[in-house]
């Protein structure tokens, strides 16, 4: 009779759990496809730099716009030190698109243009490793292009 027990509490326990999961896969964030390329224009309007020395931080929360920097889509925050006086930071931030958030980490450059790192996502980008593309969009520096090159969809 035990075996019996036991043997119909572990069938009812496995239909839950399948019934649980199959009800909450709809609700899961669906992952960026490998190889998607997201190209959004950051309007650095909050970057303000008083002092240009090694050590100094400057911190950031803009708004970024879709590629043809018409409608507004997210934003982004974050923050650089500065490595290199006149020349080089460090930078680490967060863009904050529909249906998630992208993390990237890397080198921004004072005279040109440079590639970051993609270290992370969450919702649909929660997988996503790559390369970003920080492109001055204007020569004063008031508008960067980002350009996402996302690795990391299903399977991956």
């Amino acid at each position: 009779m035990k075996k019996t027990i036991l043997l119909v509490t572990l069938v009812v326990a496995a239909g839950v759990s399948f019934a649980v999961v199959n009800a909450t896969a709809k609700d899961k964030p669906k992952k960026i496809g490998h190889g998607a390329t997201i190209h959004v224009i950051e309007h650095a309007t909050t970057d303000s730099v008083d002092v240009d020395a090694p050590g100094h931080v400057l911190t950031f929360a803009n708004d970024v716009y879709d590629s043809s920097d018409a409608t507004k889509v997210g934003s982004d925050q974050g923050y650089c030190v500065r490595v290199v006086a006149h020349t080089s930071w460090e930078c680490n931030w967060t863009t904050f698109l529909p249906g998630g958030q992208i993390t990237v980490e890397g080198p921004f450059s004072d005279t040109g243009n440079t590639t970051v790192a993609i270290t992370g996502g969450t919702g649909k980008y929660r997988n996503a490793r790559g390369w970003m593309e920080l492109n001055y969009h204007n020569p004063d520096g008031s508008k960067f292009d980002f350009v996402f090159h996302l690795h990391g969809g299903p399977g991956h």
